[in-house]
C-alpha cells in the first residue's frame, strides 16, 4: 500500500494575474448577483478577448488575496446552528489551502480591456488570474445534487 505522500509531488507555482477586479465592495457576505465589478484586463491581453462579446457568461478564476487563514473544517457563512460543519473541501467558503476562487458570471459589456460584470464574489482588487468563457455543453452539471444544508446559504 502507498502512503498518499508518495503520490503528492511538492513543487513550486507561480502564477501571473492577468488583470485586477474593481468594484467597491471591501468587504461583503453572500447577495452578489447585484454586485457589479470591472475585470480591468492588462492591456497585453486584450487581443486575448476577441470573439468573447458572443457570450453571455464568463467563468472568472481568481486569487483571494485578502485570506490569512486555511480552515481544515468550517461552517459556511458562519450559520452554525442553521447548516452543519463540513471540510473546506465541502464548501466554497475562502479559507482554503490554496486560496483560488471560480465563479461564473453575467458578461454586461466589454469595452477595450475592461470586462463589466455582474455577480462576481471578489472584494476591490482582487487579482485575476485567468477567464474562460462558459459553455454549457462543458460547464453546466447535468443531475447536480448538493446537501439541503447548501439552500440556506446567502448567494
Amino acid at each position: 500500500m502507498f502512503g498518499l505522500g508518495s503520490f503528492i509531488k511538492k513543487m513550486e507555482i507561480t502564477l501571473s494575474p492577468i488583470g485586477t477586479a474593481k468594484n467597491k465592495e471591501q468587504k461583503h457576505f453572500g447577495g452578489w448577483n447585484d454586485v457589479a465589478t470591472d475585470l480591468v484586463i492588462d492591456e497585453k491581453y486584450q487581443d486575448a478577448l476577441a470573439g468573447l462579446e458572443d457570450y453571455s457568461h464568463l467563468i472568472v478564476i481568481y486569487w483571494m488575496h485578502d485570506v490569512k487563514t486555511c480552515d481544515i473544517r468550517h461552517v459556511p457563512q458562519g450559520k452554525i446552528g442553521e447548516v452543519p460543519e463540513v471540510g473546506i473541501f465541502a464548501c466554497r467558503c475562502p479559507q482554503r489551502p490554496n486560496p483560488i476562487g471560480i465563479s461564473t458570471v453575467k458578461i454586461i459589456s466589454i469595452k477595450g480591456a475592461v470586462i463589466a460584470v455582474a455577480g462576481l464574489d471578489v472584494i476591490a482588487d482582487t487579482p485575476i488570474l485567468d477567464i474562460k468563457p462558459y459553455t454549457p455543453q462543458y460547464d453546466a452539471a447535468r443531475d447536480a445534487k448538493v446537501p439541503d444544508w447548501v439552500n440556506k446559504l446567502d448567494y
